[in-house]
């Protein structure tokens, strides 16, 4: 037997070792297997996606006024219903001082003769095109030395599927850049907290001693500290605005971040491994980048997918309350607010602004549950 023989019979009775799994690839392959956390993912994509690119495909601007379309409720047909052309025919007739006659309406145009005492004044027609139902007028005939004009109007039509607001504003429009709001909001203020308190808590932690002691008291300082009040004077000194909330409620939240990845690192900073990296002379810096931080990583992800949810929470609290996002702009938590105000006679202006930030929520929360059982060491 040859030496390739023998080999290959030495390589059959010792095959070679199967390659190793990462603890994040097992992870992953858990939280995969998680119908809900899959399903919560794909709801939340879609919803961020209707956040971010839906108000360039409705054809209405989020503060668009339509006073012709005040209060309107949600439907599918486009408007204006054929009942309510005659009523806005005669409004602009009225401001073009005529009255309207002989009115017809096929094929998305209207056909009406204006008459007056005297002869009507033809660059008053331009109300036409101001209006929010009509296009551009066009004089047909005319008669009875102007007194009379037979005028030609094509119908604008628009859709409202989640209706208007009492000033006129597109509800589906003003909810999708609500979501955008909130959503901009939520992560921009889990990412102040996850900076400040990773960092934090790390420090403190692997410092021990007398700087932990100091460090944590500062943070049960801070925590005694009204949130409301905190935000009340933040309003007070700079004025409402969308950075004001978000650095409200980012400079709060990072108090639980931190005591997270404190306790982490008082466990981590323990570790055999730590130990030889300060043997091998790594400074007190490389072995936090290096070793403590990226081994609290699985709590502090799970962290943020439970802290996103909380600070949309308190978005919409303090908007509700009037401290958060103000007119022209908009959040989830002033639609409901304003929902709230008219439920009794137009149920839809709570509705579809309510069963956004539910969705949202529970796939955030399914997210987390999802990502604490993928993460959870009991289970590797």
């Amino acid at each position: 037997m040859n030496e390739a023989s023998l080999v290959a019979v030495d390589a059959s009775r010792h095959p070679a070792p199967a390659a190793g799994r990462s603890l994040w690839s097992e992870a992953r392959g858990r939280l995969v297997r998680n119908k809900a956390a899959v399903a919560s993912f794909i709801v939340l994509g879609l919803i961020t996606l209707a956040a971010l690119i839906g108000p360039y495909f409705t054809g209405h601007p989020y503060d668009r006024v339509y006073p012709d379309y005040v209060h309107v409720p949600a439907q599918w047909a486009p408007h204006p219903n054929p009942d309510k052309v005659g009523p806005a025919l005669e409004r602009v007739a009225a401001r073009v001082r005529a009255r309207a006659e002989d009115v017809s309406i096929a094929g998305g145009r209207v056909r009406a003769t204006l008459t007056s005492a005297r002869a009507i004044d033809e660059r008053l027609l331009v109300y036409f095109e101001r209006s929010d139902v009509f296009g551009k007028a066009t004089v047909v005939t005319r008669a009875d030395e102007g007194k009379r004009l037979t005028i030609d109007v094509p119908l604008i039509e628009r859709r409202f599927l989640f209706g208007t607001d009492i000033n006129g504003r597109d509800m589906l429009t003003r909810t999708m850049h609500a979501t955008r709001v909130s959503l901009a909001i939520g992560l921009l203020a889990t990412g102040v907290a996850l900076v400040i308190g990773v960092a934090y808590g790390a420090l403190a932690g692997f410092a021990g001693g007398r700087i932990d002691d100091a460090m944590m008291r500062m943070v049960d300082v801070l925590y005694s500290l009204p949130f409301i009040f905190f935000v009340i004077l933040l309003v007070v000194f700079f004025g409402r605005n969308f950075v004001l909330m978000f650095l409200a409620v980012g400079a709060v939240e990072w108090l639980d971040m931190a005591r997270i990845v404190r306790g982490q690192t008082l466990s981590i900073k323990r570790q055999e491994y730590v130990a030889a990296a300060e043997a091998l002379g790594v400074s007190p810096g490389g072995i936090l980048l290096r070793h403590v931080i990226p081994n609290t990583l699985g709590p502090v992800v799970v962290y943020m997918t439970l802290l996103v949810p909380k600070v949309i929470l308190l978005e919409s609290f303090l908007s509700f309350l009037g401290l958060g996002v103000q007119e022209p702009g908009t959040s989830l938590g002033n639609l409901i607010a304003d929902g709230a105000r008219g439920i009794q006679t137009s149920t839809y202006l709570l509705l579809f602004p309510a069963i956004v930030l539910v969705a949202m929520l529970s796939a955030l929360n399914f997210i987390g549950d999802g990502l604490r059982d993928a993460l959870d060491p009991k289970d590797r």
